[in-house]
C-alpha cells in the first residue's frame, strides 16, 4: 500500500474503516460487492455508499472492476487486502455476518467486554485458500484443487463446494467430488492450488443433491448410565425428562458425536471419564455415513471399513 493510500486510511474515522472493511473482505471472500451492501448494512444514503467505493478506488485502485453486464464490482486478478484480520475472525464473520468491530487486529483483540480464554484449533486455514473456497461457494461455481489425502497421497481434483464445516478440531468443506462422483469432507488446509473453473454446474452436484447433508437426524441423548449422579448431566445440558433431543445434518453428525463423546454403542460400554453421555436411540443413525468416527458405533459395515 503506498504512502498516500495509507495516510487515507488514517485519516478517516472509524465508521468509514469499517464501511471500507465491509468492501474489502466482500471483494476477498466472496469476489463479488454491490452498493447496496453498504446501505443495507450500515443504512446509509446511496450518494454516501457511493462516495465509500470512491474512497475505496483510491486507496486501492487495482482492486476492483465494475462489470456493467452484471452491474456489479468484482475483485481484480491484482487484488491485495486492504486490511489484515487473524484467520478465526474471518471464519466468524463468514459464518455469524460481519458485525461493527471487525477492522483491523488491535481492535479486534480489545473488543471483549470479559475477559475469556477458549479452546484454539491446532491449524488455522490458509487465507487465500480459504478466499477461493469460499468464492466458489457463494458463486456456486466448480473449484479445481491439489489435494493431499491419507489414503491416495496428492492428486489433482475438481470439486463443488457449497458449505464450510467446523468438526471442533479443523474446518472442512463440504463438496461434492467430481472424480469419485459422491459427496463427500474435503480438510481445507489439505487444500492448494484452488482454481475456480467457469463451467455450469449439473443440479444432481449441487447441495440439493447431497442427501447426507438435506436428511435431518434427531438423536435422543440422555445421561450414561454408568453415573452415579445422572442429575449433574441433566442439569448442565439442561434435559428435559431426562434427555436432551439434538436435530443435526446426517453428514456432520460423527463429528458432533466424537465432539460430545456421545457413547453409541448399543450397551453403552464405554467406561472413560470423558463418557457422560449416551446415545439411547441408536437406530436413528442408520445409514449415517461418517459414523466411523462416532465413540463405540459399529455396525457390520464399519467393521469391515465400509462405512
Amino acid at each position: 500500500m503506498s504512502a498516500h493510500s495509507r495516510q487515507l486510511l488514517d485519516d478517516m474515522g472509524q465508521s468509514q474503516k469499517e464501511r471500507l472493511f465491509h468492501i474489502d473482505f466482500k471483494l476477498r471472500f466472496l469476489g463479488v460487492f454491490n452498493r447496496s451492501d453498504l446501505v443495507s448494512r450500515f443504512g446509509i444514503k446511496a450518494a454516501a455508499a457511493t462516495r465509500d467505493i470512491s474512497l475505496y478506488k483510491d486507496i486501492a485502485p487495482k482492486n476492483l472492476t465494475y462489470d456493467t453486464k452484471a452491474k456489479t464490482y468484482i475483485e481484480s486478478d491484482n487484488f491485495k487486502p486492504v486490511f489484515e484480520y487473524p484467520g478465526n475472525q474471518a471464519l466468524s464473520a463468514l459464518c455469524h455476518g460481519l458485525g461493527d468491530d471487525r477492522v483491523g487486529l488491535e481492535r479486534a483483540t480489545n473488543s471483549a467486554l470479559i475477559t475469556s480464554e477458549t479452546p484454539t484449533h491446532l491449524n488455522s486455514p490458509n487465507l487465500d485458500v480459504l478466499a477461493e473456497v469460499t468464492k466458489a461457494i457463494h458463486q456456486k461455481k466448480i473449484l479445481q484443487i491439489e489435494y493431499r489425502s491419507l489414503s491416495s497421497g496428492q492428486s489433482r481434483r475438481e470439486i463443488v463446494p457449497f458449505a464450510l464445516v467446523d468438526n471442533g478440531l479443523r474446518w472442512h468443506l463440504r463438496a461434492f467430488d467430481r472424480k469419485r462422483e459422491r459427496f463427500t469432507d474435503f480438510v481445507i488446509n489439505r487444500v492448494s492450488k484452488p482454481n475456480i473453473l467457469d463451467i455450469d454446474v449439473p443440479e444432481n452436484q449441487t447441495k440439493d443433491g447431497d442427501i447426507q447433508w438435506n436428511r435431518i437426524v434427531e438423536m435422543h441423548i440422555v445421561p450414561h448410565p454408568r453415573l452415579k449422579h445422572p442429575e449433574t448431566i441433566e442439569a448442565e445440558y439442561a434435559m428435559t425428562d431426562g434427555m436432551l433431543k439434538v436435530q443435526i445434518r446426517a453428514a456432520v453428525a460423527g463429528y458432533v458425536l466424537r465432539r460430545w463423546n456421545v457413547d453409541c454403542s448399543e450397551h453403552h460400554h464405554l467406561t472413560g471419564v470423558e463418557n457422560h453421555l449416551w446415545l439411547q436411540n441408536r437406530q436413528t443413525l442408520y445409514g449415517v455415513e461418517n459414523l466411523v468416527i462416532a465413540p463405540g458405533y459399529e455396525d457390520q459395515d464399519t467393521k469391515d471399513g465400509i462405512g
